[in-house]
């Protein structure tokens, strides 16, 4: 089964990698890295994730996302456009290796509007060994930016990685930037369910 997911992903990195060097041969690598720190009344974990992109090529990598001591290696395409409402579509295709094992087509997006974002993240996880645990994950933020290194917003999670009360954990955020890092906070389930905290520390070159 490894072997069948090593050589699908494969094929999507050579495909994505080669329509992206057909595109723009000439432009560098955009990295980035986040650690997103979970902490919870009883627990607290980490989930890293890293992102690559040249051109239009996107590879991504992900641990403790889709389940804890779980890795998923992506393999995307960016679309990008506009003016007054600028946009970044990015389809993608994932395996998932770990306590969960299967493969996983999703979507990045963000939508921009003057001082107004939406990001969206989005994958549906296919189980190899239990069709059941089949799950549809999503991480979305509606934030505003008074300037360019303030912003706060409005965040929803769907997710199985933890379980609470609710199907949809939903929150608040306020972050800030300065150069190349970044630092959120997100405050989810206040007034709903048992409140938990993220942390979020980004730096990209």
């Amino acid at each position: 089964m490894k072997t069948k997911f090593t050589c699908i992903l494969s094929f999507f990195i050579l495909v994505f990698n080669g329509k992206a060097q057909e595109k723009d041969s000439t432009r560098s690598w955009d990295i980035s890295a986040d650690l997103n720190t979970y902490i919870f009344s009883d627990n607290v974990f980490l989930l890293p994730v890293v992102r690559a992109d040249k051109g239009a090529l996107h590879l991504e990598a992900r641990y403790n996302y889709e389940d804890l001591n779980t890795f998923s290696a992506w393999a995307g395409y960016n679309i990008s456009g506009g003016k007054k409402w600028e946009y970044t579509f990015t389809p993608m295709l994932g395996g998932v290796i770990g306590n969960s094992n299967g493969l996983a087509p999703g979507l990045e997006f963000t939508i921009a509007h003057k001082n107004f974002e939406l990001y969206s993240e989005s994958e549906y996880l296919f189980e190899f060994s239990d069709k059941t645990n089949n799950f549809f994950y999503n991480w979305t933020d509606l934030t505003y930016a008074p300037n360019d290194w303030l912003w706060f917003g409005l965040s929803g999670q769907r997710t199985r990685l933890y379980k609470t009360d609710l199907e949809i954990q939903r929150g608040f955020l306020l972050g800030g930037g300065f150069k190349n890092w970044e630092f959120t906070g997100y405050l989810y389930n206040l007034f709903f369910d048992e409140p938990f905290v993220i942390f979020t520390l980004s730096f990209s070159y």
